[in-house]
């Protein structure tokens, strides 16, 4: 280990509070930093402070940085910035690690004739990859090749424009393995791809496959303490009762894959009773009535059938959701429930939003807001010359017609390798190999590749499939472009270079792509300096990188604060809600949401549906190898896997036991947690373990894999990865 790592010994010192805290509010305080580093301060040298955001996960919490003689020593988390709220999560403190990671990628590499990686120039690696990247191009035209990226600041730029500037529309984010369902079914029905509940001046919240305090977003967690404090009604609706019951009233342990029954019902008792504001949607909707004529069969009896809760629990929810209205909403949710989970994701997602306007609760106090936000206008078209548009549309857009564009159907590429109609492949910041879907379909695909590139810090299993792998810097060592964050007060922030090149032939983002694109001969296009384009960016908005710097690395937008009560203006096709989808119906779905089937069911005995979610110390694969962070799971046995308690009795199985768990994908073993926080029908496998890349030590082979189990699948329709249609069975090891 670097002699500048954090070392597991003051993190964990810092980290016992961390723990306690992950149960209930899920973050960490600035004391328990402070503790855990008390002695930063006695061997003097230089201080320096910067401001920077998190790359723990896809909020990109702001933090101050205190750095003595290049070493850094202790973040804290900003308070302006409008997530962190001046706290960071575990995973905040503990993926600052990584810099100093002894497993870090240092310098590119080319796999050889015999499959093994040996190190090679950047001149060389940039040659090769253009030469290749030429010849597909060639051979097969640029819609041959594609990426896949998991959007940060500066990634979700430069890897657009590198492959527009080839002439490739095919940019995906790895949206089909997280959240493309969800968005793209709010997208039919509401015209926007999210929203945000107003918690704390609510009467009633549920929220449906999601925890706050596992998530994490201090100030989310922080919101959801005031929304319990003021008395609002919780509810958590979940196969799984997850940390967050902390703050929560009712956990409902619903049957997983049937939250679309659930809604239905609950939309049958409003309509039904009259319980729903008449007037609102009249004015705001279109297709109701269909809608209301669908729903007659949809009762809270028939929905107790599927969904495993008492149709007296279904109907009093409703009634006290129409009692609480318009202070009352569902919460957006990600990707547990119905962000790419099931056959039915997509539909589950319209029926949401369906419910809410019921309600007629947008944009009223304590109900759904619809959030403003601020964007880069546009810069010099002579110093950033403008990416022609490329010819052809993004693969997926056909096969899955709802899916958002601008996040694409990645998983789709797996097939398309397959057929042969894609042929280069790149990786910034994803591990697709491992967490978008069954990790042996997409290896067998990614064999009939010509080219597959990966850019990472670290070598996970998609850069062991990789023919080369370029060494990526830290977030803690770059500059990136600014990031802008909706809210009631939108903001832009910056990600900002805290400490020097750890490994000197690293490189950042940026330098990465400007430089492969002129090996591939499109280097006009890539004539600037991030420096240059954050500026040029932050000028558009009256700011520059200078005086976002001196403002502590946040500026909010007063002028743009949000306003209860705002007309909403619905982007859909009609300028309405929209009960009906005409995009549905051509897709081949109902035209109003119905209920539709998930693809699997376990049929009873040892049978279980695996589902999967976060924990509060980790963002699925990427914290994992981070050694603090990973001692806190074996420290508390968190790679287990939770089964019913009365399940377990019946089956023999007590807590703590080693378990087989086995389908026709995989079969693997691992202990078992026992408890009644689950539903019987469920089997909650972590999404963070079971890693098989043996560069990564510290989380090698430590538990189990998701996604081993799960069968390659794409949600009709909407592209979602349907990760959570796996049925699996459990017996107890050696029985």
């Amino acid at each position: 280990m670097s002699e500048h790592a954090i070392t597991r010994r003051s993190f964990l010192a810092g980290s016992a509070g961390a723990v306690a805290l992950t149960a209930a509010a899920g973050y960490v305080s600035f004391d328990a930093w402070e503790q855990a580093h008390a002695d930063d301060g006695a061997q003097g040298g230089e201080t320096k402070t910067v401001h920077s955001l998190c790359n723990a996960c896809s909020s990109k919490c702001g933090f101050t940085a205190y750095v003595v003689d290049g070493r850094l020593t202790k973040l804290i988390g900003d308070e302006d910035h409008p997530y962190a709220q001046g706290k960071l999560c575990a995973r905040g403190y503990g993926y600052s690690q990584i810099a100093y990671s002894k497993d870090r990628l240092t310098d590119p590499l080319k796999k050889n004739d015999k499959g093994a990686f040996e190190a090679i120039s950047w001149d060389q690696a940039y040659s090769e990859i253009a030469e290749k990247v030429k010849a597909i191009i060639a051979d097969k035209g640029p819609q041959a090749l594609a990426m896949v990226q998991d959007p940060r600041p500066s990634g979700k730029y430069y890897t657009k424009r590198f492959m527009n500037a080839l002439g490739s529309a095919n940019v995906y984010t790895h949206g089909a393995a997280c959240n493309l369902s969800k968005e793209s079914g709010f997208t039919q029905a509401i015209g926007a791809a999210s929203y945000a509940s107003d918690m704390e001046n609510s009467k009633m919240t549920m929220f449906i496959g999601r925890s706050y305090a596992d998530a994490i977003r201090p100030s989310s967690v922080a919101e959801l303490q005031r929304a319990h404090e003021n008395g609002a009604h919780i509810v958590l609706v979940d196969p799984r009762c997850n940390n967050s019951i902390a703050f929560a009233d009712e956990w409902v342990p619903i049957n997983p894959g049937t939250d679309l029954a659930f809604l239905l019902a609950m939309s049958n008792v409003l309509v039904t009773r009259g319980l729903y504001d008449k007037q609102y949607v009249a004015d705001n909707a279109v297709g109701f009535e269909d809608w209301a004529a669908s729903l007659a069969d949809c009762t809270p009896e028939w929905a107790e059938k599927i969904t495993g809760i008492p149709a007296t629990t279904i109907a009093r929810l409703a009634v006290e959701f129409a009692e609480a209205a318009p202070a009352a909403s569902i919460e957006p949710s990600w990707r547990g429930a119905f962000g790419c989970s099931y056959a039915n994701s997509g539909e589950t997602a319209r029926a949401i939003c369906l419910f809410n306007t019921l309600l007629g609760c947008w944009n009223q106090k304590g109900g759904a807001l619809f959030l403003p936000s601020v964007s880069a206008g546009e810069v010099d078209a002579e110093k950033f010359p403008a990416v022609p548009k490329p010819e052809g549309k993004i693969l997926g857009s056909e096969e899955y017609p709802l899916a958002l564009s601008s996040m694409g159907v990645n998983v789709i590429l797996a097939d398309k390798a397959r057929e042969g109609a894609v042929k280069g492949l790149f990786f910034y910041n994803s591990n697709m190999a491992a967490g978008y879907a069954n990790p042996d379909y997409l290896a067998e695909s990614f064999s009939n590749l010509d080219l597959m590139v990966a850019i990472d810090v670290q070598m996970s299993e998609t850069c062991m499939l990789a023919d080369y792998v370029l060494p990526d810097t830290s977030y803690l060592e770059r500059l990136e472009l600014p990031e802008f964050v909706g809210g009631k007060v939108p903001a832009v922030t910056l990600r900002d270079r805290v400490i020097e090149k750890v490994h000197p032939n690293t490189k950042p983002v940026d330098e990465i792509f400007s430089e492969l694109a002129e090996a591939c001969g499109v280097g006009e296009y890539f004539q600037f300096t991030v420096d240059e384009l954050a500026d040029a960016q932050l000028r558009t908005v009256g700011l520059s990188l200078e005086g976002l710097r001196q403002a502590g690395g946040t500026a909010r937008f007063p002028e743009k604060e949000y306003s209860y009560g705002a007309a909403v203006k619905w982007k859909t096709p009609t300028g309405k809600v929209q009960f009906t989808s005409e995009a549905c119906e051509k897709a081949g779905l109902s035209p109003v949401p119905v209920w539709v089937d998930p693809q699997t069911k376990p049929a009873g005995g040892n049978q279980f549906r695996v589902i999967g979610g976060k924990q509060a110390i980790h963002t699925h694969t990427q914290t994992a190898n981070i050694e603090p962070l990973m001692e806190i799971t074996k420290k508390y046995n968190l790679e287990r896997v939770w089964m019913n308690a009365d399940k377990a009795a019946q089956l023999g199985i007590a807590d703590g036991d080693e378990v087989e768990v086995s389908n026709e994908e995989h079969t693997g073993r691992v202990r078992v947690k026992v408890t009644q926080r689950i539903n019987p029908e469920a089997l909650y496998v972590p999404s963070h373990y079971g890693c098989t890349s043996p560069d990564q030590h510290t989380a090698y082979n430590v538990g189990l894999r998701q996604m081993d189990f799960v069968p390659f699948s794409i949600e009709p329709g909407y592209g979602g990865a349907c990760t959570q249609e796996a049925i699996v069975t459990v017996k107890k090891a050696g029985a």
